[in-house]
């Protein structure tokens, strides 16, 4: 169990449910502040914002190693992929406090320890490590000495980094860990989920664990809920008219709420842990098999395998019984279609 802002997450309560705005905020304030409202709005427990510069992030250069060659983005440098994408540090404390005055949780994934000065500034609730970040372990330690909770996504990370990346935010500080299984395609195809990595997560580190889904539904989000998934993030957008690099597998505000209601619907039919009979099936109960007479017999009788039958309804005593009944005498008359019961037989 950890908490953010107050709020707890963990296996026992709702999901906790992050709206990433990451660039769908297309290089404007309003749009960003209008971003905060519709997922507050949507019923979000937070929005989540990036903070990095193209200057934190890379060096403005057109070598080839500085070039996406495939995918979503193909065509950008990195510099130009980040001065697109960005989220201007100057913007920072008027998102906060806007969000304050709306009631929703707002943090950030810093990029960098000047990320993180800036975000400890403005008293961050919480940190977020993206998946790329993850082995950035100056970036986890500075971030750990705050004190605040740390969420890490483990996309592209082994086993082993995932392990460093803990050991060094428990050791420098930070108590309370969420790890995000992560698949860090953009989008991500479905059938690549890996949803089952969740309870591995959770098993081998014992943390909590969640999904920062990149799928273009909320299918692989709503499964890892009945997994145990104890909080979802996934890429949020203002509406369908919003063009920018993270657009084309972001929710907009419909899809958003029912991506909370769906989650919720799951969580609510995991139930308690163990094994337990819900108390909606005890109207049912009477329609399940018992023994039965099937013809009248008289005080006396000795009853036979044809005299009885299992059938439906359930006031008899159980099938089970059915072998034990034969051969035993009967203590008063009884009639076609009345239950066996176990006080109509001699001692």
């Amino acid at each position: 169990m950890i908490k953010v802002n107050g709020v707890k997450i963990g296996q026992g309560e709702p999901p906790y449910i992050i709206a990433e705005l990451s660039a769908n905020h297309s290089g404007s304030i309003e749009v960003a502040k209008k971003s905060i409202k519709l997922a507050k709005e949507s019923g979000a427990n937070a929005i989540k914002i990036q903070s990095y510069t193209p200057d934190t992030m890379t060096i403005d250069s057109k070598k080839s190693d500085f070039l996406i060659t495939d995918g979503l983005w193909k065509g950008y440098t990195l510099y130009e992929l980040y001065k697109e994408a960005y989220t201007p540090f100057e913007w920072h404390r008027e998102l906060f406090n806007y969000a304050k005055e709306h009631s929703i949780t707002l943090f950030s994934s810093p990029f960098d320890e000047t990320a993180v000065e800036l975000l400890q500034g403005l008293n961050a609730p919480a940190y977020k490590i993206a998946s790329f970040e993850l082995i950035d372990l100056p970036l986890i330690k500075r971030a750990a000495e705050c004190g605040k909770p740390l969420l890490m996504s483990t996309g592209m990370a082994s086993v082993s980094e995932v392990r460093e990346a803990l050991d060094v935010a428990m050791k420098y500080g930070c108590g309370d860990v969420l790890l995000f299984h992560c698949i860090s395609s953009y989008p991500a195809p479905l059938s690549e989920s890996n949803l089952n990595n969740i309870e591995f997560l959770r098993s081998e580190f014992g943390v909590e664990v969640g999904l920062s889904d990149h799928t273009l539904n909320n299918i692989a989000a709503t499964i890892s809920i009945g997994l145990g998934a104890s909080a979802i993030e996934k890429h949020f957008k203002p509406s369908d008219d919003v063009v920018g690099p993270d657009a084309s597998f972001s929710i907009n505000p419909t899809q958003l709420k029912s991506l909370i209601s769906d989650c919720n619907d799951a969580f609510l039919s995991r139930g308690k842990p163990g094994f337990h009979r819900s108390i909606v099936e005890e109207g049912s109960r009477k329609y399940r098999r018992s023994l039965y007479f099937m013809r009248d017999l008289k005080a006396g009788d000795v009853v036979t395998s044809c005299d009885i039958r299992a059938i439906r309804p359930g006031y008899g005593i159980s099938p089970k019984f059915f072998d034990q009944i034969i051969n035993k005498v009967l203590n008063k008359d009884v009639e076609r279609g009345d239950p066996v019961l176990l006080n109509v037989f001699l001692e």
